[in-house]
């Protein structure tokens, strides 16, 4: 497992939820004010100076539970808020989506192209204001300065943790489903034509050489596929060409998306059974936890009538059937971690919150209290 893979995950999942967010924005009509203090807020937040330096530290990826708590907690670091059922559809469509982008990628190293297309977005959503745009802008830096030096084989082990971490999720997205990229049962269709990945060659020549290293004779073979050579590399800097359309939003207003669950989804859910015995990571998820969530900074709506809800369904009552219907084997158990009871639980959780935590930046958060320390550790 590569311990190199968390930044680069949550950069990507950060953008896909952006693109969402942003259509969903459009589409209900949100005055562009709130609709920028929303994005701009959450933007904010992923790049938090303290949260970033607990992100970009070494370390294996934790359970899907740890981060959709992250995501949770990131979707409402403004105004808007999100219903259970409409947080489930958004994590369900970042995820899917940031899946079929890792499949597709020609070669490994490209993920990191994928993942300066989703900053190019972010840098461009947050283009009017100097301060967000600086603290993206270092992020660039960090990005470039950990993932660039890195060999062919060290990206291949982050595109296979990547992958093993995305193995078990299939659910089916209207938009893959209309371009015919996924079939009924979730799985994703990869093509076998296009351009071959950058400094290698088409398919359909064999050469014999001496030991000598002269070429002795060419056999030419049917290669099953229209492949074509690369044009360039990508450009692997703070701005340029990424050649790469991986990454780029694929939403607008006049392309609604939905999820379902495929029947292989919901069978084998179903025959999930949960495991009871104590997880030995269990400690180490609620420590991350806890520091990741003491870099992010959630407002505190002072006046009620401000904030906002969106809906990721057409309706309310379609929002409110998906929550019914989702399997609880699906359901993200979401940790909400409040300062002054988890302080009162754990002096040392308190203590790593504090390290992490500007004053004034421990507002408890406006959704449900947190649960104890020690159910919560049971729990994971």
């Amino acid at each position: 497992m590569s311990s190199r893979t968390l930044p680069l995950l949550f950069i990507n999942l950060g953008g896909e939820m952006l693109y969402i967010l942003d259509q969903r924005l459009r589409a209900q009509n949100i005055p562009a004010d709130k609709a920028k203090k929303v994005m701009n807020d959450i933007i904010t937040t992923m790049f938090h100076k303290k949260f970033l330096e607990e992100l970009f530290k070494p370390q294996e990826l934790y359970s899907k539970k740890t981060l959709r708590t992250v995501f949770d907690r990131l979707a409402h670091a403004s105004i808007m808020r999100l219903n259970q059922a409409s947080m489930d559809k958004l994590y369900d469509l970042m995820t899917m989506a940031f899946k079929y982008q890792v499949l597709l990628c020609p070669r490994p190293k490209d993920i990191l192209l994928v993942s300066f297309n989703h900053m190019d977005a972010i840098k461009d959503f947050a283009r009017e204001s100097p301060s967000i745009l600086a603290q993206v802008d270092e992020t660039y830096q960090q990005l470039i300065e950990m993932y660039t030096p890195l060999s062919s084989g060290e990206f291949q082990l982050i595109r296979q943790t990547l992958l093993i971490f995305f193995q078990d999720m299939h659910i089916r997205v209207s938009i893959f489903l209309k371009d015919k990229v996924q079939n009924s049962n979730g799985r994703f269709v990869l093509p076998t034509s296009g351009p071959v990945p950058h400094g290698t060659q088409v398919p359909g020549l064999i050469r014999t050489f001496s030991c000598a290293g002269e070429e002795l004779n060419r056999l030419q073979f049917t290669n099953g596929g229209n492949y074509s050579s690369a044009l360039r590399e990508g450009c692997f800097d703070i701005c340029g060409d990424r050649i790469t359309k991986l990454g780029t939003n694929m939403y607008s207003v006049s392309r609604p998306v939905e999820t379902h669950m495929s029947g292989t989804s919901k069978s084998s859910a179903q025959h999930t059974k949960v495991n009871t015995a104590p997880n030995p990571l269990a400690k180490e998820e609620l420590n991350l936890l806890a520091r990741l969530m003491g870099g992010l900074e959630v407002q505190k709506a002072g006046n009620p009538d401000s904030g906002f809800r969106v809906n990721l369904f057409a309706t309310d009552e379609e929002e409110e059937e998906a929550l019914i219907s989702r399997p609880d084997e699906l359901s993200y158990g979401v940790i909400n971690i409040q300062a002054t009871k988890d302080k009162q639980a754990n002096a040392e959780l308190a203590k790593i919150m504090g390290e992490f935590s500007e004053p004034g930046d421990q507002s408890p958060s406006t959704s449900s209290k947190g649960d104890d320390l020690l159910a919560m550790m049971d729990s994971l």
